[in-house]
């Protein structure tokens, strides 16, 4: 097991990624921490993995209330014994595909409030604790916007461009303590819209194309190197391998998931 002894929190563990990346952790040996709004949809995901055999642990907790994110690591460390992987799996919908001289400041800067301020509070959080004991890995979650030019997507583009700097500045300030951060860049996952932010995200641009949400991520995967979008298995595999010893000298990068969409 690559994760076996290792402590994960998971924050947005409800959701499409953070529950298959926590699936996978569990799978992998380690003791999973889930955090998010729904405790309904955590307990589900906890409940796949304690009967696969692993173990879960489901907190309500806010990822932009700071002091609550922060009694949450506290009390996972004093259980756990100390905290070795996290992750911000966060979504929230915001506006795609607006022109930018009708978009309008607050759906600007939404996301980027949003997702630089949750990422910075749950990293803080958990940083302390890795300190302490010389080891970690901070995960985050980006998009193939912050690559991108082009129309309709400025408030998509600046989060996602800003977690990434977030990330890579996170590892510059964390590596002398044993910290690695390391950014995961998928493109859209077609498993996920069913049951993630996404396809309030995805429905507007869809509809303004005349087409339905599965026609427009068929016409995306077509713009792929492999002609396909990556899976959620996927994902959390990569999460698992970006966590685990066999990654010990990957730090201040992005892991890019976008099956050829972006070529580096």
């Amino acid at each position: 097991m690559l994760l076996a002894d290792k402590t994960a929190v998971i924050h947005g563990a409800g959701g499409a990624v953070g529950g298959a990346v926590a699936r996978a952790f569990a799978r992998e040996g380690a003791k999973v921490f889930l955090a998010g709004r729904t405790l309904a949809r955590l307990e589900a995901v906890a409940a796949d993995i304690e009967a696969a055999g692993g173990t879960a642990e489901s907190a309500v907790v806010d990822a932009l209330d700071a002091q609550a994110v922060d009694r949450h690591a506290d009390a996972v460390a004093q259980k756990a014994g100390g905290i070795d992987i996290a992750l911000n799996a966060i979504g929230v919908a915001h506006v795609q595909g607006t022109p930018f001289a009708d978009l309008s400041l607050q759906d600007y800067e939404y996301p980027i409030t949003i997702y630089t301020r949750s990422n910075f509070i749950t990293a803080q959080a958990v940083a302390r604790h890795m300190a302490k004991k010389g080891s970690g890995v901070i995960l985050t979650l980006s998009t193939p916007g912050a690559r991108l030019p082009g129309p309709g997507y400025m408030g998509n583009c600046v989060a996602s461009a800003a977690v990434e700097a977030m990330s890579r500045h996170l590892a510059g300030e964390l590596g002398a303590q044993g910290i690695r951060v390391v950014c995961m860049r998928p493109h859209a996952i077609p498993e996920a819209v069913a049951t993630s932010h996404t396809r309030e995200v995805f429905r507007p641009l869809a509809e303004r194309a005349g087409l339905s949400i599965d026609q427009m991520l068929a016409g995306a995967a077509t713009g792929t190197l492999l002609k396909r979008l990556p899976t959620l298995d996927e994902v959390a595999n990569t999460a698992v391998f970006l966590a685990s010893g066999y990654a010990g000298a990957i730090t201040g990068t992005v892991a890019n998931l976008s099956c050829g969409f972006l070529v580096d």
